[in-house]
């Protein structure tokens, strides 16, 4: 996986990711883009300090209005695949956590 917007559970690597026609294009970009500024900040980070960054960008989301709960349940849809059921259920409660602002 190159980056979050490329991953697709349905379509083979090598072919582009498709956007969705059924009017929740906006909410997949802003999934993308929170993807893309996670990415970048978790360089080099420690989990504590990942998990500080992924809530304190999600919360000012959530409080801007650019982050919805679909948006929310996108991300974890997307990352809980790749932790295991602690960070999971962790994940989890930092999600429903998020979706309550």
């Amino acid at each position: 996986m190159k980056d979050f917007k490329s991953y697709s559970e349905n379509q083979p690597q090598n072919e582009p990711p498709k956007t969705p026609n059924d009017g929740s294009a906006t909410a997949y970009n802003n999934t993308v883009e929170l993807a893309k500024v996670l990415t970048k900040a978790m360089s080099g980070k420690n989990e504590a300090q990942i998990l500080h960054t992924v809530i304190s960008e999600a919360e000012r989301g959530k409080r801007e209005g650019t982050l919805t709960n679909a948006d929310l349940d996108n991300f974890y849809n997307a990352l809980a695949p790749f932790v295991d059921g602690m960070k999971r259920r962790k994940l989890k409660e930092v999600i429903n956590r998020l979706k309550s602002i």
